[in-house]
């Protein structure tokens, strides 16, 4: 017992002060991307070009603009740039209640829009998920995992992620759906009780990823139903993620 208490000293406070505070975030964390049309050539559209999901086209300001929704933050436009108009930021504020509100050019992102007051009267305080990887590679469910661990604490604003959807106040997506799970990620929506929260996390979740247009795979969730809150990344850090539910919830 004394061991334990000495091993617990010695590792001292480790959750993060977030959203009380900001996270310390290294040099190399991929956020949002930003374009300086100021320096992008004339008619150039290496970038563009580069991009493996085409998540890059002109603006209707003159310069590129992104669709968070396709990008998979690999850092191709970047290399691809003659000009180093394009850079990441350390922005992880990236998550939309609209699909819309994830193509950004140059400017900010719009604030992230809470739900409406009776479902945050519901759901405000205690939010339970079912998360289900639809084809995924691992890697958005891991950093969903890790929300649950010591450092980030999910519980601690009343989130949750639950074995069983009929336990659940919505479910939380990720991976492209491949054809294997549609019917899969169906059933488990239709179990959640009304009412009920869709999340799309990730970029394979959003549009499909860089496997949209596939056979195999979909272009994403799509139950016909709107999706209450889109995370993007690939993955989504987990800073994203946590900051997209407590926006969703309010609690920001």
């Amino acid at each position: 017992m004394l061991k334990i208490l000495e091993a617990r000293l010695h590792q001292k406070h480790r959750t993060v002060s977030f959203p009380a505070g900001d996270p310390v975030l290294p040099d190399r964390f991929r956020g949002r991307p930003l374009f300086n049309p100021s320096l992008c050539p004339a008619g150039c559209t290496r970038c563009a070009e580069a991009c493996p999901t085409r998540a890059i086209a002109q603006g209707t300001s003159g310069g590129p603009s992104v669709d968070l929704g396709r990008c998979l933050f690999c850092t191709d436009c970047v290399d691809a740039c003659p000009s180093c108009a394009v850079t990441h930021a350390l922005d992880f504020r990236l998550a939309s209640r609209t699909r819309e509100g994830l193509v950004a050019g140059s400017a900010s992102m719009l604030p992230l829009q809470p739900l409406r007051d009776e479902l945050r009267r519901v759901f405000g305080r205690s939010l339970r998920l079912r998360q289900v990887s639809a084809g995924g590679c691992n890697a958005c469910e891991a950093d969903v995992n890790v929300l649950s661990t010591i450092v980030f604490d999910l519980s601690r604003f009343g989130i949750q992620f639950v074995a069983s959807p009929r336990h659940a106040d919505g479910i939380l997506v990720t991976g492209p759906v491949t054809e294997n799970m549609k019917l899969a990620v169906r059933k488990t929506w239709e179990a959640v009780s009304s009412p009920r929260l869709l999340i799309a996390a990730g970029a394979c979740a959003i549009s499909g990823g860089p496997f949209a247009g596939l056979p195999e795979a979909g272009s994403g969730v799509d139950l016909g139903v709107p999706v209450d809150l889109y995370i993007p990344g690939c993955p989504p850090s987990p800073y994203t993620t946590l900051h997209g539910l407590l926006g969703l919830l309010g609690r920001l």
